[in-house]
C-alpha cells in the first residue's frame, strides 16, 4: 500500500462556491455567469468546480436548489383568512432577501437555460402557488368567499402586485400582507375579520 494520500477535500467549499454563483446569478444574469469567475471568488479552481458541477447549468441548478420552498408553516386551513396572511408574510420575507427579486427576473430572460427555469418554477413557484391555491380552495369550499370567486386571477395577484410595486419603484408598503389578503379577500366576495 502507498502511503500516498489525496489532499483533503474542502468541506467548505460548496457553500462558498454556492455563496458566490448565487449572488452573480442574481446580479448578472444566466448568459453572464461566469464559472472562472465564480471559481476564481470562491477561493477555488475551476477543475474543482467542474469536478462538482460539469456545466453552468448544473451548477445553477444547484443554486437554485439551495431556495427550496419549505413546507407549509401549520397556519391552519380552518382559518382561510390567516393562512393567507401567514403565506404572504412568509412570500414577502423570502422575496425581500438581497438577491432574490433579481433572480426573478435572471428567470424571465430569453438567454436563461430552459432547464435550469424550469427548476425554478418547480423549486420556488410551484410550492408557493399550491400552497396558495389550497388556501383559497379551502376559502371557497368552506363559503368564507363566492362560489364563482375568480381563483386564477386572485391567486396571481397574491404575488403579482409585489413585482408590480418593485418595478413601479413604490417603496413596500406597511403591514403588505395584510393589506393585499384583504384586498383579495373581499375581491372575492369574502368578509374580512374585524
Amino acid at each position: 500500500m502507498s502511503g500516498r494520500q489525496g489532499r483533503a477535500r474542502d468541506a467548505g467549499i460548496d457553500d462558498r462556491v454556492l455563496a458566490v454563483a448565487a449572488r452573480s446569478l442574481a446580479s448578472n444574469g444566466y448568459i453572464a455567469m461566469s464559472l472562472a469567475t465564480i471559481a476564481e471568488e470562491a477561493g477555488t479552481t475551476r477543475q474543482a468546480l467542474y469536478r462538482r458541477w460539469p456545466r453552468k447549468a448544473d451548477l445553477a441548478a444547484a443554486v437554485i436548489k439551495t431556495l427550496e420552498e419549505r413546507e407549509p408553516h401549520g397556519a391552519e386551513l380552518a382559518d382561510p383568512y390567516s393562512a393567507l396572511v401567514a403565506e404572504l408574510a412568509d412570500y414577502q420575507r423570502g422575496v425581500s432577501q438581497p438577491g432574490r427579486l433579481s433572480l426573478v427576473g435572471t428567470m424571465l430572460q430569453d438567454t436563461t437555460d430552459p432547464d435550469v427555469r424550469a427548476r425554478y418554477r418547480a423549486t420556488v413557484v410551484a410550492p408557493r402557488r399550491g400552497r396558495l391555491s389550497d388556501i383559497l380552495e379551502t376559502a371557497r369550499r368552506l363559503g368564507h368567499i363566492d362560489a364563482d370567486a375568480d381563483l386564477e386571477i386572485a391567486l396571481t395577484m397574491c404575488t403579482g402586485c409585489w413585482y408590480g410595486r418593485e418595478l413601479a419603484g413604490d417603496p413596500a408598503p406597511e403591514r403588505w400582507p395584510e393589506r393585499t389578503a384583504t384586498l383579495i379577500w373581499r375581491a372575492l366576495g369574502g368578509r374580512t375579520p374585524d
